[in-house]
């Protein structure tokens, strides 16, 4: 087990602590300096083909030759003084230089010209494919990665518990977290902080929070079992789910339309936002608390990870509203970790692949091929395993860890390329900006920072509208 060490705060308390510490305040900044790039730095290995033009090179000079031409000269002038040379001598002279001396001119020797460039290499015109611009491709540079963060916003009252989904950033650039009663909005396009909802003290603390995925509408689980979806734009709530679970939801996930929840109850539910009777589907499997929710990009199927060390993988069409107590829902069903399973992130590049990390009695990071149920590997970081997100444009996977740092790692070899340092807690929760770049982290250390981790964002893809209106049909429930 990896428990929480979250203790009540009295509103008093609270209100004395907010007074000093604005939540969501910038409290550091670092500036940022450009790496020395290796095209900068002096070769010693090419310093014959970086040679000036205009400074002779002795190591090509003929320097007989040079003795010779310099002083033929004044030896012609003064045999023209004393007698007149006959044309034939005088022919005679030019074929004997032309043979011996292959009609050099030159004294001094320079460095050569550059060789011309292959016709239409530079313009484009030749037909030869192999020789086309075209089809020539730059090497790829390597891409530099800060280690310290961008920025750096102060978070009170964060809870410090392993098992809460305290952090989201949405689709419209606006990342949300839980703090204590409060859930706060930070627009990542300005700067601005904006306090969404603070609950009573006998409701909270928020236990977890997730973005829809139209980017406008936002759903918040609380201590006392209950769903609350809100409004962003309008700071409105437009309905509470009741008699989901028994006890807290620390965990939340969106396919659409559907919203699903896992609470400390065990149970994982389907809840469709947009009718009146919203739990359709139920999930039976776990033992103790779901800590962990994430849907494949497909939305086919959904991994689930326990504080009984279980992680099961559901497929959407083995669903049932009304699942018998013997009836097998789930599709595979992994024992491996040795601790609690709240780190899970579907790869981006390959639907079938998996990664998850264990808590702190297990420490590894493991992958799965979710069609066959196979383990591909697993990795021992040595830490407690919080959190996962992969690189959107780039092989690589980033873990947040309970030894305060965050590690870039390369797949498949998973070479590590990266430790981000900064936080002086464990690092609970991590969340990825749209354009899947920026990374924002939050520790036990009550800090919210912001790394760019992975590099510079690609040209948008447009958004799938069919994706986008969960809450298109809410009035008629109203």
């Amino acid at each position: 087990m990896d428990a929480g060490t979250y203790t009540s705060v009295s509103s008093e308390k609270m209100r004395s602590r907010m007074r000093y510490r604005a939540p969501l305040r910038e409290v550091g900044s670092t500036v940022f300096i450009p790496p020395l790039r290796s095209s900068s730095l002096p070769n010693p290995l090419s310093r014959q083909s970086s040679a000036d033009r205009f400074i002779p090179d002795r190591s090509a000079m003929d320097f007989d030759y040079a003795h010779y031409a310099l002083t033929e000269s004044r030896k012609e002038k003064e045999n023209n003084s004393s007698a007149t040379a006959s044309p034939s001598k005088e022919a005679y002279r030019k074929l004997l230089a032309e043979i011996l001396l292959n009609n050099r001119t030159r004294i001094l020797a320079f460095k050569s010209k550059p060789p011309t460039p292959i016709d239409g290499f530079l313009s484009g015109t030749t037909s030869d494919p192999l020789t086309s611009s075209s089809h020539l491709t730059k090497p790829k540079q390597r891409r530099y990665i800060s280690q310290t963060a961008e920025r750096t916003l102060d978070a009170p009252d964060l809870v410090d518990d392993y098992y809460l989904n305290l952090l989201d950033w949405g689709s419209s650039n606006v990342l949300s977290i839980a703090l204590g009663n409060t859930v706060y909005l930070w627009n990542a396009s300005n700067g601005s902080a904006s306090e969404l909802v603070t609950i009573d003290e006998d409701v909270g603390p928020v236990t977890s929070v997730s973005w829809a995925p139209d980017g406008q509408h936002i759903a918040v689980g609380l201590n006392i079992s209950h769903i609350q979806l809100w409004d962003s734009t309008n700071n409105r709530l437009l309905r509470t789910l009741k008699g989901v679970h028994r006890s807290r939801v620390g965990s939340l996930a969106w396919n659409k339309n559907i919203l699903t929840t896992g609470g400390m109850d065990g149970k994982i539910i389907n809840n469709d936002v947009r009718i009146r009777s919203h739990a359709i589907q139920t999930y039976q499997g776990h033992t103790q608390e779901v800590c962990g929710l994430k849907w494949s990009g497909s939305g086919q199927q959904l991994a689930s990870g326990g504080n009984d060390n279980l992680l099961h993988i559901w497929d959407l069409s083995m669903s049932s509203s009304t699942p018998s107590p013997n009836q097998n829902q789930y599709v595979h069903r992994f024992e491996d970790h040795m601790a609690a399973v709240k780190a899970l992130a579907w790869c981006p590049f390959q639907s079938n692949l998996l990664a998850s990390g264990g808590g702190g009695s297990d420490r590894c990071i493991k992958f799965w091929n979710t069609h066959t149920g196979a383990c591909l590997n697993s990795i021992d970081t040595r830490s407690q395993v919080c959190s996962l997100l992969w690189n959107k444009n780039e092989r690589e996977l980033l873990s947040s860890h309970g030894f305060t740092q965050l590690t870039l790692w390369k797949y498949p070899s998973m070479v590590k390329m990266a430790e981000l340092t900064g936080h002086t807690s464990r690092v609970l929760f991590m969340a990825q900006s749209p354009d899947g770049c920026t990374v924002a982290s939050a520790a036990g250390d009550e800090t919210l920072r912001f790394w760019n981790v992975f590099g510079t964002p690609e040209v948008a893809k447009p958004v799938p509208k069919g994706n986008s209106v969960p809450f298109s049909s809410y009035n008629h429930i109203r």
